[in-house]
């Protein structure tokens, strides 16, 4: 193909420039509501991501003109440009990691009951006189988790009114307390 001479260049430098589309007219007016969204035609079945806010996936290793081929961006070789090539946390190259080199001490028992403390003053605030209070109505009254393993009474506070506790377990003081007011406290 021959070269083009300056006259051509400047010629395509000095073509006049295409006349700008006119606006078009507005068909709806302003206070019209939008057809294309009515509450009849949003629905979980037409949902889609706006547009140009997701990315095409990258293909890697599709040659060079892809910008992603030969290494796939993954840099040279060796075991970081391998599939599985991860390390653990605390890897430090082959010796042996401190969490090893520590001893250890100690177990942790499976069998351990977790008591939850609820006071004395506490029931005596939430619970009017002659109630028969247990776990199903402590956790009801949101002082202790509906599944929790047991429920300890402890003696903080005093209690003005006659209850009826019923729970795992009791201090000396807290029955002391229950029972002075005149309730009963029940082993569970």
């Amino acid at each position: 193909m021959p070269k083009p001479t300056k006259s051509t260049r400047t010629a395509k430098l000095t073509k006049t420039a295409r006349p700008k589309r006119a606006a078009r007219p507005r068909t709806k007016t302003p206070d019209a509501p939008d057809a294309a969204v009515t509450p009849a035609t949003i629905g979980l079945h037409n949902l889609s991501p706006a547009k140009g806010s997701t990315q095409k996936r990258k293909r890697l290793g599709r040659g060079p003109g892809s910008g992603l081929g030969k290494t796939a961006g993954r840099g040279n070789k060796g075991f970081w440009s391998r599939s599985g090539s991860s390390q653990k946390r605390g890897f430090e190259g082959g010796q042996m990691p401190l969490h090893r080199r520590i001893p250890k001490r100690g177990f942790t028992n499976i069998f351990r009951v977790e008591f939850v403390p609820v006071n004395v003053d506490t029931l005596g605030e939430r619970f009017p006189a002659g109630a028969t209070v247990g776990p199903a109505e402590l956790a009801a009254a949101r002082l202790v988790k509906p599944r929790c393993d047991a429920v300890k009474i402890l003696a903080r506070g005093e209690i003005a009114h006659a209850l009826t506790v019923r729970a795992h377990r009791f201090s000396t003081e807290a029955r002391r307390k229950i029972e002075a007011a005149g309730g009963k406290a029940e082993l569970l």
